[in-house]
């Protein structure tokens, strides 16, 4: 997806109109008209970083780049995700036992963390 189709696709799913992102980004109608329909791509970084944050997704995510739209926080059920950005090979049993792995420790986490209090 593009740059275009990742914000539009955000706005929908949040329900908000053209009208709200372009006042809380402080830009014309048009600009974000044209941005939605790939006709213009932002020129600076400050403005894919306001993107980023009005929609709380990252910007490696809004230009494409990744699938994760937040890579701190990774869904511990779709391992497979947090796979395909660097471990290559793995096999399912082993995928299987690192899940497991992750899921004991935020238990223990949890659990000292209840302690604590």
């Amino acid at each position: 997806m593009s740059f275009g189709d990742r914000i539009k696709s955000l706005r929908i799913e949040k329900d908000w109109t053209q009208e709200y992102v372009c006042k809380k980004l402080n830009i014309s109608s048009g600009a974000l008209s044209r941005y939605e329909t790939g006709m213009y791509e932002p020129k600076s970084l400050e403005l894919v970083k306001d993107f980023a944050n009005l929609f709380g997704v990252s910007t490696d995510y809004l230009l494409g780049k990744s699938d994760i739209r937040n890579p701190e926080k990774v869904d511990i059920d779709d391992v497979n995700v947090a796979f395909s950005s660097g471990i290559k090979g793995l096999n399912d049993t082993n995928k299987a036992i690192i899940k497991s792995t992750i899921e004991a420790l935020l238990a223990k986490q949890e659990k000292d963390d209840k302690d604590k209090k």
